[in-house]
């Protein structure tokens, strides 16, 4: 699986921007706000359709513009595709896969993946519960198409549920529905949480092997899934897990309507890092949490090649930089095979380097 070519069109800081990528290493390099991490942002959009720093396709679209284009040809499974997104201000997004247009954005995961790691990754350990729970969908939702699709009507059960709970005193009669919603929200939370135990199972026997590799066996890695306290086994099938959440959704309700919030579902489940036992988040070191966060993208890593046979597009903005020369030697070891984009500030030795080099500057690309 690789990215040939990509093509912007009022993307961020491009204006027009066409580039053809090396099958293996390509790095990226330029001074800082230049475009490097955009450039970064739009190959991983290709993939979900989703930023990991912009909460809309309007934060996307350049400025004074009224769309962006992505353009790319990928190579995956001995196919050639040519994808296609187009984002509109003040319409919904299009997207194209060899000029047909997909029923949604589950659909470009099925043609290619990628791994993205950024330097806020290296505090994923200590960072709130969301940013884990944002780890594991987007890794999840790659793997999954139906992972997506239930996720995405849980969260819009959900908002509407928030909405009842929050008008419900000005409103009795919002109460009629709320066992609807509740319905609703036990049948796509159960698998939610069926997909993501049976993803933290995988993820925290690599995890642990690259966590133990890297300390030299000193350290040991656990990883606990924490969901609705009801689920004893979130491995169990999905019909035990839906009356389990029914159960916890029954045993809330009051809360629920006095403190006119959702208390009971996956929304608010974490993932739970230790080290040699205790908690990495409370008790390790800085060292010790940022190896964590890296076994744990290195192991998403993995994952997706086993899963699928195939590497995914391992994308990294400038996180080399953020690392000792330990991790910093220890990543590169990690990433032999499929195709690799770094972003740094320099270029590497072009004598010893083989791949592509990118100079960027100003959003556009200097020979």
């Amino acid at each position: 699986m690789n990215l040939r070519s990509i093509t912007l069109e009022g993307w961020r800081n491009y204006e027009s921007f066409c580039a053809d990528f090396h099958p293996e290493r390509n790095v990226i390099f330029g001074k800082n706000a230049q475009g490097k991490t955009n450039l970064l942002e739009a190959i991983a959009f290709l993939s979900t359709a989703r930023s990991h720093r912009a909460r809309g396709d309007r934060e996307l679209i350049g400025f004074q513009r009224d769309r962006a284009n992505i353009t790319a040809q990928v190579e995956s499974r001995g196919r050639r595709f040519t994808i296609e997104l187009q984002l509109l201000r003040g319409a919904r997004r299009r997207i194209f896969i060899n000029q047909v247009k997909a029923k949604n954005a589950a659909a470009l995961s099925e043609v290619l993946q990628t791994v993205l790691f950024c330097p806020e990754d290296l505090s994923l350990i200590r960072a709130g519960a969301a940013e884990r729970r944002g780890f594991l969908d987007h890794a999840i939702c790659q793997l999954r198409p139906r992972y997506a699709q239930a996720l995405g009507q849980y969260h819009r059960l959900l908002e509407h549920k928030t909405r009842i709970l929050r008008d419900w005193e000005k409103n009795p009669g919002l109460l009629e529905v709320l066992e609807e919603f509740n319905e609703a929200m036990a049948r796509a939370g159960a698998l939610v949480i069926h997909y993501r135990a049976h993803f933290i199972q995988k993820l925290a026997q690599r995890a642990a092997a690259i966590q133990g590799e890297f300390s030299g066996g000193r350290e040991v890695l656990g990883l606990q899934y924490r969901t609705v306290s009801t689920v004893e086994d979130p491995l169990r099938p999905t019909v035990e897990l839906y009356e389990a959440i029914r159960s916890h959704q029954e045993s809330h309700r009051r809360e629920e309507l006095e403190s006119r919030s959702c208390l009971s579902g996956p929304h608010k489940d974490d993932l739970v890092a230790e080290i040699d036992g205790r908690s990495a988040r409370q008790f390790a070191s800085q060292g010790q949490t940022r190896t964590a966060a890296l076994s744990l993208k290195l192991a998403e890593r993995e994952i997706f090649q086993g899963d699928t046979g195939q590497w995914p597009v391992l994308l990294l903005d400038d996180v080399l930089s953020e690392l000792d020369a330990p991790r910093r030697a220890f990543v590169l070891e990690r990433i032999v095979g499929g195709q690799v984009f770094v972003t740094g500030c320099e270029a590497p030795d072009p004598t010893v380097f083989e791949g592509k080099l990118l100079h960027i500057s100003n959003g556009a690309l200097i020979d």
